[in-house]
């Protein structure tokens, strides 16, 4: 596959010295049967124990020889292996973060996870496999073939039956082989997938009491693995005692006829061992060339999945260097007849015919019920999608054409779902700024009302945070995640919901801090609760993916009836 070619330029030198060291071991492995024979047919049956003594020191040399050749090739071998792998997985991870929202739904999180692990493993074992016998077997065969009938020409007949039979049957291993593994690896994804999906949401399971039922849907992929793995192995192993088979039937018709030659005169003794030597050899190599297709077999499904991944191209694309507009707003943002579908553009639009203004320095709200669109408008912002049509502007320059990196600078986001990631609580709000100072990320944490609870902590910002923020609140983290955005200090805020889980009066601490922090910041609030965004500049309404109406509160409590009824049934006041 094209994606191979780097790793081939990369490491191929170094193949390359090992395959030479591969070469000598092969060739020693090979020169050892002949000269055992002419030990026993010129030193033993002549009693010349000179001979013997020397033919025998030089086979120990070469022997010597050969494991040093055999030692440098595993030390290289392993070398290539593990840094290709190691380079591998790293490039796949950084093709994953490369990709679009839109690339990564079309494959399983479970799946990406398992190709990261389980699939790059599986080509790293073959080509460990492939430097250290995939090479050396063919060698050891066709050499072995040579030597073989050089040393005797009509049992060499014996050969030329046995290898092709051998050879047919390594093809049909791997030719049946390879669709029993494709769905090892896919029974494996549903494995990883549910064990996942367990993980992430524990507590529901735990508090609704359905542990039977995770372990019985667990126990249903895990029995399908086990289904699947036994099917391929079951086909697999038909084939090696078959192979077996061949190579003792093989040795023992030479054994035979060179019992017969022997009888006749026609055969020396030393010829026999060392052609049975020679067959083993080739037999043996077969062996290997078959464990090594099977490796190759799962390899190949691996490399496919893989491939898959480095195929899939960002969706995205924009103009290298596009230069600012001149006299461009910092922090304006312009929604114009903007249309969204996640599926396609002839997909069902989620956001429909949006035109609206965020000026710089203006808090604009964004409120509706669940579902009408809310999240999806505001990630049009820092472009985790594209528009289906229409113009999403960020000062001034259409999103479309400026680097996703650098627009993404300009604007911090504090998303509907917290993450909090692995390490103390100063790492997870230096994210927003990587070399934000404690005096700043402290001032972050005091706006964001996070500050006491930190404080109140024994190791304070040294507080190791556990596996998602399972050691905090709701509300601890989404404080956490609005101080990792506040210490950015962004031209845009994009806050979705985040407040959801936080308190009444310290959502109304937080919004008070925001006032001050937000001189010539553009703030975009996302929430469920009017209270939310009741004092904003102007308050963006949607319903069923289109903006219903624009203004203050007080001007849409007078006009609008989807403001006027969410009102009512959070605050319970009839709106006249």
């Amino acid at each position: 596959m094209n994606f191979y070619r780097k790793y081939i330029k990369k490491y191929g030198f170094i193949a390359s010295v090992s395959m030479i060291f591969l070469t000598i071991e092969a060739l020693c492995d090979l020169l050892q049967p002949t000269i055992m024979s002419r030990i026993i047919d010129i030193g033993v049956a002549e009693r010349d124990m000179d001979y013997v003594l020397r033919t025998g020191g030089l086979m120990l040399l070469i022997t010597a020889i050969g494991a040093v050749a055999a030692s440098v090739r595993n030390i290289l071998a392993t070398y290539v292996s593990q840094n290709f792998g190691a380079q591998l997985r790293s490039d796949l991870f950084s093709k994953v973060q490369s990709l679009s929202f839109d690339n990564l739904n079309k494959f399983d999180k479970a799946s990406l996870v398992t190709r990261l692990t389980n699939d790059v493993n599986q080509v790293q074992v073959f080509v460990n496999g492939m430097m250290r016998i995939f090479v050396k077997a063919p060698l050891m065969c066709i050499g072995g073939l040579i030597m073989a009938t050089q040393l005797n020409a009509k049992l060499a007949i014996v050969l030329a039956i046995v290898v092709p039979i051998v050879g047919l049957f390594i093809y049909l291993n791997m030719k049946i082989g390879f669709p029993f593994f494709l769905k090892v690896q896919q029974a494996l994804d549903r494995v990883n997938g549910t064990m996942r999906e367990y993980l992430s949401g524990v507590r529901v399971v735990k508090a609704f009491n359905r542990f039977d039922f995770e372990v019985g849907k667990f126990t249903t992929a895990n029995q399908e693995l086990q289904k699947k793995s036994v099917s391929a192995t079951r086909v697999m192993s038909i084939f090696s005692p078959a192979i077996m088979l061949t190579v003792n039937l093989g040795i023992v018709a030479v054994l035979w006829l060179g019992g017969l030659g022997v009888e006749q005169g026609s055969i020396q003794v030393g010829h026999i061992i060392a052609f049975t030597n020679y067959m083993t050899q080739i037999l043996f190599s077969l062996m290997l060339i078959s464990m090594v297709f099977n490796m190759f077999v799962r390899a190949k499904a691996s490399s496919g999945r893989i491939g898959e991944v480095f195929a899939e191209e960002n969706q995205m694309t924009w103009k290298l260097n596009h230069p600012q507009k001149e006299g461009a707003e910092k922090g304006r943002i312009d929604f114009e007849n903007v249309s969204f579908s996640y599926e396609s553009k002839d997909g069902e639009p989620v956001l429909k015919q949006i035109s609206f203004t965020c000026l710089p320095g203006e808090t604009v709200g964004i409120i509706g019920s669940t579902g009408s669109g809310k999240s999806s408008l505001v990630g049009l912002i820092p472009r985790f999608y594209d528009v289906t049509d229409g113009t999403v502007r960020v000062d001034g320059q259409d999103v479309c054409e400026i680097d996703p990196k650098k627009l993404r600078e300009k604007m911090a986001v504090v998303p509907q779902k917290t993450t909090l990631f692995t390490g103390t609580v100063m790492d997870n709000i230096r994210w927003g700024k990587e070399d934000a100072t404690l005096e700043e990320v402290e001032k972050a944490a005091t706006m964001a009302q996070a500050h006491d609870f930190i404080a109140a902590t024994p190791e304070g910002y040294d507080t190791r945070v556990g596996q998602g923020g399972i050691n905090f609140s709701g509300g601890q983290k989404q404080r956490l995640s609005i101080a990792r955005a506040l210490v950015k200090n962004p031209e845009i805020l994009i806050l979705d919901d985040s407040t959801s889980a936080v308190d009444v009066a310290t959502e109304g601490k937080i919004k008070e801090a925001l006032k001050t922090y937000a001189q010539g910041l553009t703030c975009i609030l996302i929430a469920q609760r009017i209270t939310s965004v009741m004092d904003a500049d102007k308050i963006v309404v949607v319903d069923n993916g289109e903006v219903v109406d624009i203004g203050t509160h007080e001007a849409l409590l007078d006009r609008c009836k989807v403001y006027q009824e969410i009102f009512q049934s959070q605050i319970g006041r009839e709106v006249k």
